[in-house]
């Protein structure tokens, strides 16, 4: 019998890359990678089942759900359940000095970075898998690529460059070759992701080439979508956005985290923009990019907010009317400039109450634009079945946080696979459509 390892991955989409990438280390020295729910599993003697926690320390709730993901496997290493528990990721980096003499049960401790440690010591030596080789665990026609690791921005409210470090790009050369192999294993749709999208490129070309890069991932025969994700508004590469316009493989989709949109509050984030320049960079991509959808992060409950600061934010929300909006509320972090510099003073109830009326807004919104699509031709690709539907997004939606498409099973209809659909009715967060028939290909020309 093999033995096998159970990677368990938390948090967001770049811990995912992470961990497929260690599935496929495990899988080049003998390790089968199986779900802890699985037939072979189950069956398997207890000294040959691993577990792999990849954490995520960057919130309150987040580090909660790994702390207790780790203490539910650490009873099951203690009563000799599994052969060994590791933990990596963000929540390991950033507590590595604590963590261990609290949670005694887990065998090994990796950070962010160090993570790929852990196939040498289980095995005993090192594959030669190349460095961006991985384990697809997402439905295969879509994929997330991570870019680079860390973030330069040192946002008064946040702890990512803390445990990340500075930021780092992977070279274009090497991320083209990733699509490629990717493209070859079925994969259509890429959702490119990093802490810092704008930032891309300076550490190791001396300016920012997120537009380059871009190009010439569309230009990759096979791949019919390319979508963005955390832009940062300081500094936003413009040229970006002609890309977006010119290249039909590119959806005209942005995800940019905005925070706030009151001047006091950006300037104690530490935002380096102002509301005035936000709002013109806002203009000026839907000025270059015509249906863009734009996706963005607030945050309610600053210190600085008060109730005059909240209410320009509301005014901004319905000024703006962002596609795609998600919001929380803050929640102060250990060794960051606001917790050095701030007293978080507003109670707990006020930020709550704040987090709700901002939402119940952006599903008035969210209402209003998605009844705009009814009758509208769209592009849709089939996730899923569920039910009496198939499932379904449209370009301007990523997959687990965006709307989808419900479609009727009238016909048979394939995963993976592009259609025409027409909407025929729509919900806040979901719209129902009608097959015209399968989509063409996208032109790379």
């Amino acid at each position: 019998m093999r033995k096998l390892v159970n990677v368990v991955s938390m948090g967001c989409s770049k811990n995912l890359v992470d961990s497929e990438r260690l599935m496929r280390m495990l899988s080049d020295v003998g390790f089968g990678v199986v779900d802890s729910e699985s037939e072979e599993w189950l069956s398997a003697r207890p000294a040959d089942r691993f577990v792999v926690v990849n954490t995520c320390g960057f919130i309150g709730d987040a580090k909660e759900e790994s702390i207790e993901e780790i203490l539910g496997w650490a009873s099951l290493r203690k009563s000799g359940d599994i052969a060994g528990l590791f933990v990596m990721g963000c929540l390991s980096e950033r507590y590595r000095d604590d963590l261990p003499s609290e949670i005694e049960e887990v065998d090994g401790w990796w950070g962010k970075t160090d993570w790929p440690g852990i196939v040498s010591h289980l095995a005993g030596r090192f594959p030669a898998t190349a460095p961006y080789d991985r384990v697809i665990t997402t439905p295969r026609h879509h994929a997330y690529l991570k870019i680079a690791e860390g973030c330069n921005r040192m946002c008064a409210f946040c702890a990512i460059p803390l445990i990340t470090g500075r930021y780092k790009s992977r070279p274009i050369e090497e991320i083209v070759e990733e699509v490629r192999m990717l493209v070859g294993r079925g994969v259509k749709e890429f959702n490119v992701i990093a802490q810092d999208l704008t930032g891309y490129g300076k550490d190791i070309y001396g300016k920012y080439e997120i537009a380059r890069l871009v190009r010439e991932i569309s230009d990759v025969p096979g791949v019919e979508w390319i979508r963005l994700h955390y832009a940062y508004p300081k500094d936003f590469p413009l040229e970006l956005l002609d890309v977006m316009a010119e290249r039909d493989n590119v959806c005209k989709y942005l995800d940019i985290a905005l925070q706030h949109s009151a001047d006091p509050v950006l300037a104690n984030m530490r935002r380096h923009i102002t509301s005035d320049e936000t709002r013109a960079l806002l203009a000026e991509m839907r000025r270059r990019v015509p249906g863009i959808h734009i996706r963005t992060t607030l945050m309610v409950g600053f210190p600085g907010e008060g109730e005059e600061e909240f209410r320009q934010l509301l005014d901004f929300v319905k000024e703006q009317k962002f596609e795609r909006m998600g919001a929380f509320a803050y929640c102060e972090e250990e060794d960051t400039y606001a917790s050095r510099n701030y007293s978080d003073d507003i109670p707990e109830e006020v930020k709550q109450r704040r987090l709700a009326e901002l939402m119940d807004l952006q599903e008035e919104i969210s209402a209003q634009l998605q009844e705009q699509k009814v009758g509208a031709r769209l592009k849709v690709i089939i996730d899923r079945e569920e039910g009496e539907w198939y499932v379904g997004r449209t370009e301007f939606d990523s997959p687990e946080v965006d709307p989808e498409v419900l479609i009727s099973k009238e016909i048979p209809l394939k995963k993976g696979e592009f259609y025409d659909v027409e909407i025929t009715s729509a919900l806040p967060f979901e719209l129902i459509g009608r097959v015209i028939g399968p989509s063409a290909k996208t032109s790379h020309e």
